[in-house]
């Protein structure tokens, strides 16, 4: 048996299969196209990241492939309908990397409603910009609005909710009764009535042809002008140049983006020279102990699929 793994994975896990498998491990394989189709000819399994596009090209080279193992839980980048047709499992990670995200989301929130961290070099030179840094908010007491209730979204929940912070969720997919709510003591909300209520609105649904501009210049007008805006979900459910417009023209209080409509983000993007931003390239789920979790769980299941 022979598998691919194309983007990076920690070493331990990747040391379990090469123990297994004939396996080969190039994490800068996914920029080669054409050689990873060609190590793809005779591969039984593959293991990706978000990068490499498992489409029908990729699938008619990689004639034998059995399995796809995902190093993270969004699909967006895999053809799982031409998967399903030639009978290739795709193995997410579902859950594996949930921690990192809702921390992420709780950590940059409380960087931008406090505002302090962006004027170390003014501190460090003398300047001392403490009546400009006075105004920052405390988390404490804030109403987070999570688009999308899932897995990430209700741990996210509990860990706002462990600051005294009030969450409402939208989800068209859970009804209003379900036990989820009462489980979570997370209120169920509209849309429209989420973005205006929420001072932090965070996004945890995939990139459909529903969710695409998701949040446009319409939805970002309906949000406080105080509020901030997350997106550690996929690029593409933000309309990016709407934002930026928003940030510069004072109608959001901040944003913090981690994924993009085209990665990486091209240099003076639509994003570059808006204020109250924090960009981050596409790790909100990726840690040092998320990987691990990550790598050993597709590692023990991209295994057993091949066995």
């Amino acid at each position: 048996m022979k598998l691919v793994i194309c983007e990076f994975m920690d070493n331990a896990s990747v040391a379990t299969l090469a123990a297994q498998f004939d396996t080969l491990y190039d994490p800068t394989l996914v920029d080669r196209r054409p050689e990873l189709l060609a190590a793809l000819a005779d591969a039984d399994g593959l293991i990706v990241r978000n990068r490499t596009q498992v489409d029908r090209a990729l699938l008619e080279a990689a004639t034998r492939l059995r399995v796809v193992g995902r190093l993270g839980v969004g699909l967006d980048n895999i053809d799982v309908p031409a998967c399903e047709a030639r009978q290739v499992a795709v193995i997410p990670a579902t859950g594996a990397n949930a921690r990192a995200v809702a921390e992420y989301v709780i950590g940059t929130a409380m960087a931008l409603l406090r505002r302090a961290y962006t004027r170390s070099a003014d501190t460090a030179a003398g300047n001392w910009p403490r009546a400009a840094l006075s105004d920052g908010c405390e988390i404490a007491g804030k109403t987070l609005g999570l688009i999308g209730f899932g897995g990430i979204g209700q741990l996210t929940a509990r860990l706002a909710q462990s600051l005294d912070i009030k969450v409402i969720a939208y989800d068209p997919l859970i009804a209003a009764d379900a036990p989820v709510w009462k489980n979570t003591k997370a209120t169920p909300a509209k849309l429209d009535d989420l973005l205006a209520q929420a001072d932090i609105v965070s996004l945890h649904v995939p990139l459909t042809e529903q969710t695409r501009h998701l949040i446009d210049q319409n939805a970002l007008a309906k949000m406080r002008t105080s509020a901030i805006l997350i997106n550690t979900a996929r690029g593409g459910i933000v309309d990016e140049t709407a934002l930026g417009n928003a940030l510069r023209l004072g109608q959001l209080g901040g944003a913090a983006i981690d994924v993009f409509a085209h990665e990486p983000l091209a240099a003076g993007s639509a994003l570059s020279d808006a204020p109250n931003l924090i960009l981050t390239p596409h790790i909100a789920g990726v840690t040092t102990e998320s990987n691990v979790r990550v790598s050993a769980l597709i590692a023990e299941r991209v295994a057993a699929q091949l066995k």
